[in-house]
């Protein structure tokens, strides 16, 4: 009897190098999400939001109007898979792009972005538009969301933020998920060599 043989499961280091991306790559991903489909607004703020708060696909299509405060400048994130939930302080310019998305949205919309149907947004849609994204960026690498939420617990990280605080802030309830960020973060190296001249 012939023996049942599956195709190997592709790792992510078969095809990305990192898994994360860099605050200029952020960059780049944002402004090129801005050319994908007629949401361009949309998009570039799902993109800010994710890597700012860490969020996941399915936190961010979930996000609701009830869980920021334009005003005090702060949401509530609600982490799923167990995560801590916790209350981030929102940036100028997180409020900017809020406030213009909301204006846009039918006044009794629950959810922050909306598909056309004016419904919460598919993971698979967002997972789709980042891809798009990524390529029209050429970041040399294909890109999928949860690389947001690695880009910024590693931002956080090279920015010598406390592994303890990073680690309320990203939602996990065992330290050793946060540590990672820490073992990738270059300037814990910055002092090892220095130029003699």
């Amino acid at each position: 009897m012939p023996t049942l043989t599956f195709p190997k499961r592709h790792t992510h280091a078969d095809v990305r190098s990192r898994e994360y991306l860099t605050t200029a790559e952020v960059d780049r991903l944002r402004q090129a999400a801005r050319r994908v489909g007629r949401h361009g607004l949309r998009n570039d703020t799902m993109i800010l939001l994710a890597y700012r708060h860490g969020l996941r696909v399915s936190e961010l299509i979930h996000l609701r109007w009830d869980q920021i405060d334009l005003d005090q400048g702060f949401v509530h994130v609600r982490r799923l898979k167990r995560g801590l939930p916790s209350t981030h302080p929102l940036t100028a310019t997180e409020i900017r792009a809020l406030r213009r998305l909301k204006s846009r949205a039918p006044a009794d919309a629950a959810y922050v972005f909306l598909s056309e149907r004016k419904g919460p947004l598919t993971d698979s849609s967002v997972r789709k538009m980042i891809a798009q994204a990524g390529e029209m960026a050429a970041l040399g690498f294909p890109v999928q969301p949860h690389q947001l939420r690695h880009s910024c617990g590693f931002k956080l990280a090279n920015d010598k933020q406390d592994t303890r605080a990073i680690q309320l802030f990203l939602g996990h309830r065992n330290i050793q998920h946060t540590v990672k960020y820490t073992e990738l973060a270059a300037g814990r190296f910055q002092d090892f060599w220095r130029d003699e001249d």
